[in-house]
C-alpha cells in the first residue's frame, strides 16, 4: 500500500507499507507492518529502471534517509529505482522496543524470535511483490545486509537478479564464540594502532577509568557511566573516521578535574542503544543455527585478561554486548529477561542452505575489506570459496564503512558486474 509520495532535491520518494505475518510459517497468525521507501531520480522517473533493494547493516538497523542525491544512493540512482527497507522492528516498520513489547520476558522472547534474517527475507519478498511486481531485483547488502543476502540466496534466490555485498560475507558455520575469538584479536590490534597514533590517550583512558571507579558520573538520560560502558567507545574504530572521532572526544574529557559535560554527552551518543535496541539484542543471535549463543562475548571477555578495564595497557571493546549493558542502558533494561532467554535458546533454524549455496546461480559481487574489524576477512574469503558465483574484491583501501565513505566502492562492484554481462 502506498502511503505517500513527494519530491525533494532531484529525487522522488514513494512510501510503501506492507502487512506481513509476524511468523511467516503461520500466515493466518498475528501480523506486523513493514515499511519501504522507493526512491527514483526525478529526471529518470518515467524510465523503466530495475530495482535495487538496499539491505541495511545492523542487526536491528533502519534504512538510511537520504537528504540529497549524493553518496552511494545518488550513484545507484543513476541506474536503479532504490528501495530502502526498514527491517522489521525498526524505523517505520512496526517497532519492537521497550515501549511496544509486552512486559513479560517470555512473551518478549517469543515475539523477537521472529526477527532474524530468515524473516527479513520473507518480508523483502512481500515488498518485492508490491514494488517490483514480482520481477527479480538486485540487492546491495552492507555489513549485516550481506548476512541477509546469503539467507536470501538460500531461501528465495529466484527473487534476486544480482547481489552486491560490502563488508558482509559471513561464515556459513561459525558460532558467535568463533567470531569473537577473531574480532577480540582485531580490537587488540585496533587499540594498539590507535594508541600508536595518539600515545597520550592511553594514560588519559586510564585516568578516566579511575575517575569512573571513584565517582558516580551520570549521563544525560540519568544512567551511570561505568568503566565498562566507557570502554565501549571503541566501537567505531573499524570505520575510516573512527580514530579521529574518538580522539576528539577524549581531548575534551576533563575540565577542572571533573569529566566534562561535553565528554559525557559524547560518550552517551556513542554507546547508547536508545535508537536501536535490537542491535544489542540480536548481536549474537544472528550466528545461531541450532545452538545457543550463551552470552559468547562475555565469555570471551572473561577469558581475555588484557581487556580488564584496570589492565596496565587499556584496550577498547568493539561491537559486542554483554549482560551489564542490559543492566545499565535504560533502553535495554526492560529487555534483559527476554535477551537471557534468547541467549539460552537452542532451537534456532539454519539461516544458510550450504548445499544450495554451493550451486548458487545468482552473481554475487562482494567487497571484502582486508582489515575489517567487524566481519573477519578470513571468514569472508572462506565463504566466497564455498558459495558458487561469488566474485570477491579484496581491498585495504577502505574500512568497514567504505560504501558510505566513497561512491568508488559501488562503482567498482557495478563495473565487475558489467564485465560479466
Amino acid at each position: 500500500m502506498i502511503t505517500g509520495t513527494y519530491r525533494q532535491h532531484g529525487m522522488v520518494f514513494t512510501d510503501h507499507v506492507v502487512e506481513v505475518p509476524l511468523d511467516h510459517a503461520r500466515p493466518d497468525g498475528p501480523t506486523i507492518e513493514v515499511f519501504a521507501r522507493e526512491v527514483v531520480a526525478a529526471d529518470k522517473r518515467t524510465r523503466d529502471l530495475p530495482c535495487l533493494l538496499y539491505l541495511q547493516g545492523g542487526p536491528g538497523g533502519k534504512a538510511i534517509r537520504p537528504a540529497t542525491r549524493s553518496g552511494f544512493v545518488g550513484r545507484a540512482l543513476d541506474e536503479y529505482r532504490v528501495v530502502l527497507l526498514d527491517q522489521r522492528g525498526t524505523g517505520r516498520s512496526t517497532p519492537a522496543n521497550r515501549q511496544t513489547l509486552p512486559a513479560d520476558a517470555t512473551a518478549q522472547a517469543e515475539y523477537l524470535a521472529h526477527f532474524r534474517a530468515d524473516a527479513i527475507v520473507a518480508d523483502a519478498e512481500a515488498v518485492r511483490a508490491e514494488i517490483a511486481g514480482g520481477a527479480p531485483w538486485d540487492t546491495l547488502g552492507q555489513s549485516y545486509g550481506g548476512f541477509i543476502t546469503l539467507t536470501y540466496l538460500s531461501q528465495a534466490p529466484e527473487g534476486v537478479r544480482r547481489a552486491f555485498v560490502t563488508g558482509g560475507l559471513p561464515s556459513l558455520t561459525a558460532t558467535a564464540a568463533d567470531v569473537y575469538r577473531v574480532t577480540f584479536d582485531a580490537m587488540v590490534e585496533k587499540s594498539a594502532a590507535y594508541f600508536a597514533r595518539h600515545p597520550g590517550d592511553r594514560a588519559l583512558c586510564a585516568r578516566i577509568v579511575e575517575h569512573l571507579h571513584r565517582h558516580d558520573v551520570r549521563m544525560p538520560t540519568g544512567e551511570r557511566l561505568s568503566p565498562r560502558r566507557f570502554q565501549g567507545v571503541g566501537v567505531g574504530l573499524g570505520q575510516r573516521s573512527g580514530f579521529d572521532t574518538l580522539h576528539w572526544l577524549l581531548e575534551e574529557a576533563f575540565v577542572g578535574g571533573q569529566l566534562s559535560d561535553t565528554f559525557v554527552a559524547g560518550v552517551h551518543d556513542t554507546v547508547s542503544l536508545a535508537t536501536r535496541p535490537l542491535y544489542a539484542v540480536f548481536q549474537e543471535l544472528i550466528y545461531n543455527q541450532g545452538g545457543a549463543s550463551g552470552w559468547a562475548a562475555e565469555a570471551e571477555y572473561a577469558r581475555r585478561p588484557e581487556f580488564a578495564v584496570d589492565a596496565a595497557d587499556f584496550v577498547f571493546t568493539g561491537e559486542t554486548y554483554h549482560p551489564f549493558h542490559f543492566a545499565e542502558d535504560p533502553a535495554l533494561v526492560p529487555l534483559a529477561g527476554a535477551t537471557d532467554l534468547l541467549a539460552a535458546r537452542t532451537d534456532w533454524p539454519a539461516l544458510y542452505d550450504r548445499e544450495r549455496l554451493s550451486r548458487n546461480e545468482v552473481p554475487v559481487y562482494a567487497a571484502v575489506y582486508h582489515d575489517d574489524m567487524y566481519v573477519p576477512r578470513e571468514y569472508s574469503l572462506e565463504t566466497a570459496r564455498a558459495v558458487a558465483n561469488v566474485r570477491p574484491w579484496v581491498t585495504n583501501e577502505y574500512e568497514h564503512d567504505g560504501l558510505r565513505e566513497s561512491t568508488a566502492v559501488l562503482d567498482r562492484l557495478l563495473a565487475l558486474a558489467k564485465e560479466d554481462a
